[in-house]
């Protein structure tokens, strides 16, 4: 026999669910990525925003910090270095970093290529990245584009993400 549902403080919702194949979600050309909406407010009931994402080597974004949402990143293939107040470190395929809302964050791909699973909560992240990048049906990692900071941060104002400073320096 199963113990009854926990909602822990939150409503338990009867959703439906959702089943979505590699591949399939909406494609996003997102700061010269490629950022796929796997699972978006509208079908977690504003609960989380799930996201993949494939960025070439050298992306890191700008050193920022969240007011809303907390994030989760899985990395499915690549090595990426994460910094996050005094905590920093390299991590590779299967780690799992958890950065919380209000502490300043960025990290940076090192490896040639990375895949990442990211889970932010509540969900809004996919209209952050609706809002600054470019839908596609191309689902891969664009040709580099010029990237203009003070829209960025305009953008990034907009869902409650502070900018705090640059982005990390590219490396060899």
């Amino acid at each position: 026999m199963l113990a009854p549902a926990v909602s822990y403080g939150r409503h338990m919702t009867l959703q439906s669910p959702t089943l979505i194949a590699r591949g399939e979600g909406q494609h996003f050309h997102f700061l010269n990525n490629l950022f796929t909406a796997k699972l978006s407010s509208e079908e977690t009931n504003g609960e989380m925003t799930v996201m993949e994402f494939h960025a070439p080597k050298n992306f890191g974004p700008p050193l920022h910090s969240h007011d809303i949402e907390d994030e989760l990143f899985y990395i499915i293939d690549g090595e990426i270095w994460f910094s996050c107040g005094d905590a920093e470190a390299v991590h590779t395929t299967g780690a799992v970093v958890w950065l919380p809302r209000g502490r300043p964050h960025t990290f940076q791909v090192r490896s040639e290529t990375a895949q990442v699973l990211q889970v932010s909560t509540p969900a809004q992240f996919e209209r952050f990245v609706a809002t600054l990048g470019q839908a596609t049906d191309e689902a891969v990692i664009p040709e580099p584009q010029e990237i203009d900071p003070g829209h960025v941060a305009e953008v990034c104002a907009q869902f409650g993400i502070q900018v705090l400073g640059p982005p990390p320096y590219p490396i060899g």
